[in-house]
C-alpha cells in the first residue's frame, strides 16, 4: 500500500474534482479539498468523512497568487505538507472568437493555465523537499481544438506544455507531472454546454455516447480512477505523458 499523504484537489466542490478528491481519500491519504468558496466544499468533505477519511475545506482563487499563498499556509497547517497535486479547477465561457470578450480569454486562462502554474510553484517547494512529489493536471480533448471554445482550447492544450516541461524540471527530485484529458464526461459543465447550444442534456449525451467506441460517456469516476493511479508510488516511471479518457482513439 502506498504511504498515506497530504493531497490538494483544486475545483473539487463537486464533478471531477469532487470524485477524485473521494477516491485519494479512500486510497488513504488526507485531502484538501480547494475550491473558491470553501463552503461549498461541504459535501465532498463530508462524504469523504463519514467513509473514515480526513478532509479539509479550503477557499481559495487558483488565479490570485496572494490566495494561492494564503492556501498552502491553511494547508500545512491543517494537513501537513502537501506532495499531491490535482489541478482540476476550471470554468467554462465558450463563445465563438467574433463574439468572445477579452474577460471571457482572461477568466478561463486565469483559471485554468494560472491557476495551475501558481498551486504547482507553490506545491513544488514541499515536493522536492520531500523527495516525492506527484502533479497531475487536468486537461481534455478540447486541446485538440473544438468550435466555440478557443480559450478553453488554448489553456488546455498549454496544460499539456506545462505538464511536460515541469516533468522535465522536476523528475530528479522525485516529482512527477503528468496530464489528464478527457473526452466527453458527464458533471456540471458539460451539461452548461448542451444548454449552450440548446440541446436537451439527455439527448446530448446519448448523441455523444453513439461517436465512442465504447459506446458511453465517461463519469467523473472515470477520472478519478486514472488520477488514483498517476499519484500512485507505482507510477514512479511515468512522468510528462497526457493520457487521453475519452472512450477512444484520439488524433
Amino acid at each position: 500500500m502506498d504511504q498515506q499523504r497530504i493531497a490538494i484537489v483544486t475545483g473539487a466542490a463537486r464533478g471531477i474534482g469532487a470524485a477524485t478528491a473521494i477516491r485519494l481519500a479512500d486510497d488513504g491519504h488526507s485531502v484538501a479539498v480547494l475550491d473558491l468558496d470553501a463552503r461549498s466544499c461541504a459535501d465532498t468533505v463530508d462524504a469523504i468523512t463519514a467513509r473514515g477519511g480526513t478532509a479539509l475545506a479550503v477557499g481559495a482563487d487558483v488565479s490570485d497568487e496572494s490566495s494561492v499563498v494564503a492556501a498552502f499556509d491553511a494547508i500545512v497547517a491543517g494537513l501537513g505538507e502537501p506532495t499531491i497535486l490535482v489541478n482540476n479547477a476550471g470554468i467554462l465561457r465558450d463563445n465563438l472568437l467574433f463574439k468572445m470578450s477579452t474577460a471571457d480569454w482572461d477568466g478561463v486562462l486565469g483559471v485554468h493555465l494560472r491557476g495551475a502554474f501558481l498551486m504547482s510553484r507553490a506545491a513544488q517547494g514541499h515536493m522536492t523537499k520531500n523527495g516525492f512529489g506527484r502533479i497531475v493536471h487536468l486537461s481534455s480533448t478540447s486541446a485538440l481544438g473544438n468550435r466555440g471554445q478557443a480559450n478553453y482550447s488554448a489553456a488546455k492544450a498549454g496544460l499539456q506544455g506545462l505538464t511536460k516541461t515541469l516533468a522535465i524540471e522536476l523528475g530528479k527530485f522525485g516529482v512527477t507531472v503528468n496530464a489528464v484529458a478527457p473526452g466527453f464526461i458527464r458533471t456540471d459543465m458539460t451539461a452548461a454546454t448542451a444548454d449552450r447550444i440548446g440541446v436537451a442534456f439527455e439527448d446530448f449525451i446519448a448523441g455523444a455516447a453513439a461517436q465512442i467506441p465504447v459506446a458511453r460517456v465517461g463519469e467523473p469516476e472515470d477520472v478519478a480512477h486514472t488520477v488514483s493511479f498517476l499519484v500512485s508510488e507505482g507510477a514512479g516511471f511515468v512522468s510528462g505523458q497526457v493520457v487521453y479518457l475519452a472512450g477512444g482513439p484520439t488524433d
